[in-house]
């Protein structure tokens, strides 16, 4: 039987090399997760059992000034803060409040200045957006990146869910049992057991007791698909 070429062999070192760095950074992955008992989750105002920030975070501080329920899971790659910055001095608390068995997706960012509140069972897509804050503009002397606009606190609902992509800006109030469509942005108050969509999102279809789902409006073309994205 011919031995196998320089080549082969080092192929195979590759592969092997490859499956115990993946076997590493799983095991890495799984331990730098934050979770009630680690260190990390004393910092914050509340951290519930069975809840778990998954490694890497993208940024994390304010942690003493953020409440989190018992079984949820935060997605790797996430952000989750309270304030501008690191260190700053907040004379309200609690500023971002998640509930109980909430699921945010992968590369979301969950960013409270006043006041962020997100029911139980809420579940996101990946790379959702949720913040109580924004720019300024007004001042023509400064750019609009050093210029902040007044807070307007946030809400979404127990039982909602937020599709891949959706942005929550301030003001927004989120209703119970909402479906928000893949890639829309909520600026206003979107009511109980509805579904939305588009940017700025708008109703589509709502519960009416009685007669069940209904529609709305006939929503634009652009925006007719709508899946848990």
């Amino acid at each position: 039987m011919a031995e196998p070429s320089p080549g082969h062999r080092l192929d195979a070192a590759r592969v092997l090399a490859g499956d115990v760095l993946r076997a590493g950074w799983d095991q890495l992955a799984h331990f730098a997760n934050i979770g009630p008992r680690s260190r990390r989750a004393r910092r914050f105002r509340q951290f519930g059992d069975g809840s778990a920030i998954c490694f890497p975070v993208a940024a994390l501080y304010g942690e003493e000034h953020i409440e989190l329920g018992e079984g949820c899971i935060i997605g790797p790659y996430s952000s989750l803060s309270a304030g501008v910055m690191p260190g700053q001095v907040i004379e309200h608390s609690p500023v971002v409040t998640i509930g109980d068995h909430v699921l945010i997706g992968k590369g979301s960012g969950i960013v409270g200045h006043q006041r962020v509140e997100i029911g139980d069972d809420v579940f996101t897509g990946h790379h959702v957006y949720i913040t109580d804050a924004n720019h300024g503009y007004e001042d023509v002397t400064l750019p609009i990146g050093r210029q902040f606009a007044p807070s307007r606190p946030v809400r979404v609902g127990s039982g909602s869910w937020l599709g891949h992509g959706t942005v929550v800006l301030p003001g927004a109030d989120i209703g119970r049992n909402v479906a928000v469509g893949a890639g829309s942005v909520v600026t206003g108050a979107l009511p109980d057991f509805s579904v939305a969509v588009g940017n700025p999102a708008r109703v589509i279809r709502r519960y009416v007791s009685a007669e069940g789902w209904v529609s709305v409006e006939r929503a634009p073309a652009a925006h007719q698909s709508y899946g848990d994205g």
